[in-house]
């Protein structure tokens, strides 16, 4: 693990029990950590927007750790923004926001520009050809939550492991479990620790470094 990436020393493999949460979009977020604990964001109503539920974020930064002080994070799908909001809040240096729906979008800067939060950048359009734009190794930790109805995981992955430093970690939610043979999973990702909440399967997995058995 790199000393950029400071991310903890991966947990025993297993599947972690957490209570069935529902998964309607909310009017609104609460931040649960950090800074900005208990601050409520608007979350406007779109076709397919499923926020991460504090239960289950509660779960994801007890793994990531409480404090990402200096670490850069990227969201693909940031939807309400919870995920990127949360590491930010746990003071992330840089975490950026990909969002394809322009009203999103927008209300993604409002919030922005509420908290004065400097250290968060919002990029709008299709989260593949931004991702593809961007520089090899260029995060600590990035999030992944495309639509269920999209057989997006595959895609996103490499991406995720090509824009992951060496140590860092990447966090995945889908609909089943990444696991088995046809698992979409890169060789250079290792999964760590993986949780199911109602339907939703979310995992961690952490970006081997040079010389531990990466292909």
């Amino acid at each position: 693990m790199n000393s950029r990436s400071r991310l903890p020393s991966p947990a025993p493999r297993g599947r972690s029990p957490v209570s069935p949460v529902p998964r309607q979009a909310p009017a609104q977020v609460r931040i649960i950590g950090g800074r900005w604990k208990r601050t409520l964001l608007p979350v406007p109503d779109a076709q397919g927007l499923r926020p991460t539920p504090d239960r289950v974020r509660e779960t994801l930064f007890n793994w990531l750790g409480q404090d990402l002080s200096g670490l850069e994070c990227l969201d693909l799908f940031a939807g309400s923004g919870a995920l990127g909001f949360e590491a930010a809040s746990r003071g992330a240096a840089v975490v950026t926001l990909v969002e394809s729906n322009a009203r999103v979008a927008r209300q993604l800067r409002d919030n922005v520009t509420r908290l004065d939060a400097r250290q968060i950048r919002v990029m709008q359009g299709d989260a593949f050809a931004i991702a593809a734009q961007l520089p090899d190794a260029s995060f600590d930790v990035v999030f992944l939550d495309p639509p269920f109805a999209e057989d997006w995981i595959g895609p996103s992955l490499a991406h995720a492991a090509r824009l992951s430093r060496p140590g860092g970690a990447v966090y995945v939610e889908t609909d089943r479990p990444l696991t088995g043979a046809d698992a979409p999973v890169p060789a250079s990702l290792e999964i760590v620790r993986h949780a199911r909440a109602g339907a939703v399967h979310f995992h961690l997995l952490q970006h081997r470094t040079p010389g531990n058995g990466a292909a």
